[in-house]
C-alpha cells in the first residue's frame, strides 16, 4: 500500500480527530503516507431538523461507509458515538486508539454555571439524554434543539439564541476551547452517552492490509470499555434517541459500568462490575437489569 486513504467529514473537530488518528498510524509505522478523503454526510447538509425526530441512525456516518465499500477509501475515522450499534455488513470495527475525557460541559452567555443560570434559562440540545438529566438537575429550565457543529453551538450562545447549551468536553478539548467550558459536568451529574469521546477505525473486513495496520494502534482498556458501553446501548435497543447514558471505568483487571434510562419521565440508574475481558456480557447484563426495573422487559 503506498497511501492510506482516510475518510472523514469535514468539520474542523472531525479533521482534527482524522489527524489524531493519522498521527497515531504513523508513529506506530515509520514512513506510511496518509491522505484524508473528505465526505458529506446526511447530517452535514441538514442543519436545521432536529436530530431526535425521525431516525437519524447513521446521518454522520453512513455516508462515510458507504465510501469505504465502494474502496474510495481504506480507513474511516468516527466519533465512535455516532455509530449505529447495528454493523453493516462487510465493515469492521479494527482498532479503537484514543479516548479524550468523556464528560459533558456547559457553556453559558454569562459565563455562569447550571444552577446559577436564571430561573427559565433556554439551554440548548439535541440529545434526549442531556434533556432528562438536566431536567432532573434543574426541573425549571427551558430545554430546546440546537443544531450546528461545537462552534455554531457556542456561537449560537454567545448571540443570544440560547442562555447555555450542553456540549462534549472531548470536543472542546480537542479544538482547544476548553477554557470555554464553565461548567464540567461529574459523571454522577450527567453520565454521558456510550464511547462519548472515544474515536474509532473503521474499515473492509476482507482488507486485511489494513487490519493490521490499525490492529497496531488499537487500545485493549479501551476497546473493553467502549464495548461494555455499546453493548449495552444495543442491547436496549436505544439507538441515537432514546435517552440512555453508559460510561465504564477500569479498576485494575475489573471493569465498573454506570448506566441509566430515562423512562415515562423518570430516570433510573444502575451499576455493575465484573471481568474486564467480560465486558460484553456485562454490557448485556446490565441493560436486561435497568429494562426490568423500568418494565420494559
Amino acid at each position: 500500500m503506498t497511501t492510506l486513504r482516510i475518510a472523514t467529514r469535514g468539520s474542523k473537530l472531525a479533521l482534527v480527530q482524522a489527524e489524531l488518528a493519522a498521527a497515531k498510524l504513523r508513529e506506530a509505522h515509520p514512513g506510511l503516507e496518509v491522505s484524508l478523503v473528505i465526505v458529506t454526510t446526511a447530517g452535514d447538509r441538514d442543519q436545521t431538523t432536529p436530530l431526535p425526530e425521525g431516525d437519524r441512525a447513521g446521518w454522520f456516518t453512513l455516508a462515510i461507509q458507504d465510501a469505504l465499500l465502494r474502496e474510495d477509501a481504506d480507513v474511516a475515522v468516527h466519533s465512535y458515538k455516532d455509530l449505529p450499534t447495528k454493523r453493516p455488513d462487510g465493515l469492521v470495527i479494527a482498532a479503537a486508539p484514543l479516548r479524550e475525557d468523556p464528560r459533558d460541559a456547559l457553556v453559558s452567555r454569562s459565563r455562569l454555571g447550571l444552577r446559577a443560570l436564571p430561573k427559565g434559562a433556554v439551554v440548548g440540545t439535541s440529545s434526549p439524554r442531556r434533556t432528562a438529566q438536566l431536567l432532573e438537575l434543574r426541573p425549571d429550565l427551558d430545554v430546546r434543539p440546537i443544531r450546528g457543529n461545537v462552534e455554531t453551538r457556542i456561537g449560537k450562545v454567545e448571540a443570544g439564541e440560547f442562555d447555555a447549551a450542553v456540549l462534549a468536553l472531548a470536543g472542546l478539548r480537542r479544538l482547544g476551547l476548553e477554557a470555554r467550558a464553565d461548567e464540567v459536568f461529574g459523571l454522577e451529574e450527567m453520565l454521558p452517552a456510550p464511547a462519548q469521546g472515544a474515536l474509532a477505525l473503521e474499515c473492509r473486513a476482507a482488507d486485511a492490509e489494513t487490519r493490521t495496520l490499525l490492529a497496531a494502534i488499537d487500545d485493549l482498556a479501551l476497546r473493553q470499555a467502549v464495548t461494555a458501553e455499546r453493548i449495552f446501548l444495543a442491547a436496549i435497543d436505544g439507538g441515537c434517541s432514546f435517552p440512555a447514558a453508559a460510561h465504564a471505568a477500569h479498576f485494575g483487571t475489573t471493569l465498573k459500568l454506570s448506566a441509566l434510562i430515562a423512562a415515562d419521565g423518570q430516570i433510573i440508574r444502575s451499576k455493575m462490575a465484573g471481568p474486564a475481558e467480560a465486558a460484553a456480557g456485562l454490557g448485556r447484563e446490565l441493560a436486561e437489569e435497568l429494562m426490568a426495573r423500568a418494565g420494559l422487559r
